[in-house]
C-alpha cells in the first residue's frame, strides 16, 4: 500500500507539479520508492494531496521524461530507475524495455569485466590455455585463404554458414552438412534456440547448477526455469519435473558440465533420452567441452545416441582454441536448422567468411586434431597444478570438490559456512578473483560454492592465485591453520 506523503508549500512560487516531482524524485533516490513500486493512480494521488488531476499528471510526465518512472496502459505507473547523474545529457535508464531489464546481465559481466588491475589473477572467466593457440598456423592459413578464396570471403554467404566449414564439421562428426548451422559463438546459438522455441511463460527444465549464460538468455525470453541436479542422475526427479511443469525443452550440459565438471553416464543418457521421447520433449545439449577430456574420453553425446531426432546439439571452438574466434555450430534436424537460420538472418545476415574458411582448412589439414592433443596435455598440467596448490596452501577443509576429468573448471564447496560473495570481496582485495556459485543457479542457491577456471593461467599464476586466495580465507576466517584439504 502506497502511504508516502509529499510535503507541499502552496504559497511557494515553485509550481505544485514541480514540488510533487521533486518530492517523488527524492523518494526514489533515497530508496523509499524502490524500482518496481506502483505509484497511485493520478486521480487517487490528486485526491490524497488535495490537488488537481492535471497537476499529478504533469508531475508523472516529468518523472517519465527523466527516465524515473514508466507508464503502462491498463497497468499504471511504476518506478523504473534511479536518477541519472546531474550531467547526464539524456535519461536513458527509464527508456529501457521491461524485457531488457529482465536479462540480469550483471552475472556475465562479473565474469568478463577486467577491473583494470594488472596484478589481478582471475579464475573467473572460462578461457582455455590461449598461450597454446597456433598463431603461426593460423597466419599461414589466413594467407592461404586470402590468396585462393578472396572472392568467396568478400561476398555475402548463406546464413547457415560457409559450405566448406559445414562440410568439415559434418565429416568430423559423421553428419550431413545440411544439419549444421554455423554460429558467431555458442551464445548466439542459445539465443537463436530461445527465440525459436520459447514463448513468454514457457518452462525450461535445466541443469542445477547450470550455465549462467543459458539462465540469462532463457529468462530474457520470458521462460520460467526449473532446475534438475543432473549430477545425481535421478530420472525419477526429472520425470517428476516433466509431469509437473510440461517444459518446452530440457537444457543440459552433460559432458564436463559447466560449472560442476560432472559427466552424465551412458546409462543415464539413455534414460534421459527415453523420457524425452516418451513425453515428446526436445533436448538442447550444450557440449563445448566434450573434446576437452583430460583422462578418459566421455560417452557419446546425446545427439549421437538419439534415435528420435529430438536433440539440438550445440558446440564451439572457443573452449579448445580461443574465445576470440567466435565460431560455434548447431547440429539438429534440417527443419530446425532452417528455422534457426531464418532467425539468424534477421539479426546478423551471415557469419563472416574468413574465419570460417580458415577453420575449415585447419580441420581439413589435421592441425585441429594436433592442437587438441596439445591443449589436453596443457590443461591436464594446469589442473594438476591447481589441485597441488590447493592442497599445499588453502586452510583445511575450506574448499572441497571433485578432481575434474575434463573441461576447464574446478567446482568447490566452501567449509565453515562461508559465503562466496563475501570471500570474493576479500579475494579481489588480495589480487585474485573467481566466480561465485550463486550465479549458476536459476533460484536462490549456491552461496557456499564457487567456480575456478584452471585453464586460463600458467602453473606459476595458478599457484600465486591460490596463495592469494589462502590469504583471503585467513582474512575471512581468522585463526584457521593450514593443512591439506581433501580432493575426492
Amino acid at each position: 500500500m502506497f502511504s508516502l506523503r509529499i510535503p507541499l508549500k502552496r504559497k511557494s512560487t515553485q509550481p505544485l507539479y514541480e514540488q510533487l516531482r521533486v518530492g517523488l524524485e527524492e523518494a526514489i533516490t533515497t530508496g523509499d520508492l524502490p524500482a518496481g513500486t506502483r505509484l497511485p493512480a493520478e486521480r487517487d494521488f490528486a485526491r490524497q494531496h488535495g490537488l488537481s488531476r492535471t497537476t499529478v499528471t504533469t508531475a508523472y510526465r516529468e518523472l517519465e521524461a527523466r527516465g524515473l518512472v514508466r507508464s503502462h496502459v491498463g497497468r499504471g505507473t511504476f518506478v523504473s530507475s534511479l536518477p541519472e547523474s546531474a550531467h547526464a545529457p539524456f535519461a536513458w535508464r527509464g527508456k529501457i524495455s521491461t524485457a531488457t531489464q529482465r536479462r540480469e546481465a550483471f552475472a556475465m559481466r562479473h565474469l568478463m569485466t577486467n577491473p583494470g588491475r594488472a596484478d589481478l589473477i582471475s579464475f573467473a572467466a572460462g578461457f582455455p590455455a590461449v598461450e597454446c593457440f597456433p598463431v603461426e598456423e593460423f597466419r599461414h592459413l589466413n594467407d592461404y585463404v586470402l590468396k585462393h578464396h578472396a572472392s568467396t570471403i568478400t561476398r555475402l554467404a548463406a546464413a547457415e554458414g560457409q559450405p566448406q566449414l559445414r562440410t568439415m564439421i559434418g565429416r568430423r562428426f559423421n553428419e550431413r552438412a545440411e544439419r549444421i548451422l554455423i554460429l558467431s559463438g555458442a551464445t548466439q546459438g542459445l539465443d537463436l534456440i530461445a527465440r525459436c522455441l520459447l514463448d513468454p511463460g514457457d518452462v525450461v527444465v535445466m541443469d542445477r547448477p547450470g550455465y549462467v549464460g543459458a539462465i540469462q538468455i532463457f529468462r530474457a525470453a520470458g521462460a520460467n526455469l526449473h532446475g534438475w541436479d543432473m549430477r545425481h542422475g535421478d530420472m525419477t526427479e526429472l520425470e517428476d519435473l516433466i509431469l509437473r511443469y510440461r517444459p518446452k525443452f530440457i537444457y543440459t550440459n552433460p559432458t564436463f558440465q559447466n560449472p560442476s565438471g560432472h559427466t552424465l553416464g551412458e546409462r543415464e543418457r539413455r534414460e534421459l533420452l527415453g523420457l524425452a521421447a516418451q513425453y515428446r520433449i526436445p533436448v538442447v545439449e550444450d557440449d563445448p567441452y566434450g573434446e576437452g577430456y583430460l583422462d578418459e574420453a566421455p560417452p557419446n553425446s546425446l545427439y549421437r545416441m538419439d534415435t528420435n531426432d529430438l536433440v539440438i546439439h550445440l558446440s564451439t571452438f572457443a573452449k579448445v582454441l580461443a574465445p576470440g574466434l567466435r565460431l560455434g555450430w548447431i547440429t539438429a534436424a534440417e527443419y530446425i536448422v532452417d528455422q534457426l537460420a531464418l532467425i539468424k538472418q534477421r539479426a546478423t545476415l551471415f557469419t563472416e567468411g574468413l574465419g570460417q574458411l580458415v577453420m575449415a582448412e585447419f580441420i581439413r589439414s589435421g592441425s585441429y586434431d594436433g592442437h587438441l592433443a596439445v591443449i589436453r596435455k596443457e590443461h591436464r598440467i594446469r589442473r594438476d597444478a591447481l589441485l597441488k596448490a590447493m592442497q599445499e596452501h588453502l586452510p583445511p577443509k575450506s574448499l572441497v570438490g571433485a578432481k575434474p576429468a575434463g573441461g576447464i573448471y574446478f567446482w568447490g564447496r566452501l567449509g565453515g559456512g562461508l559465503n562466496s560473495r563475501e570471500l570474493l570481496e576479500k579475494a579481489v582485495a588480495a589480487g585474485v578473483a573467481f566466480a561465485t556459485g550463486d550465479i549458476f543457479y536459476p533460484d536462490d542457491a549456491g552461496h557456499e560454492q564457487l567456480r575456478i577456471c584452471f585453464a586460463s593461467g600458467t602453473p606459476q599464476q595458478i599457484e600465486e592465485g591460490i596463495k592469494r586466495l589462502a590469504r583471503s580465507f585467513e582474512a575471512t576466517t581468522p585463526g584457521r591453520s593450514r593443512s591439506k584439504i581433501p580432493i575426492v
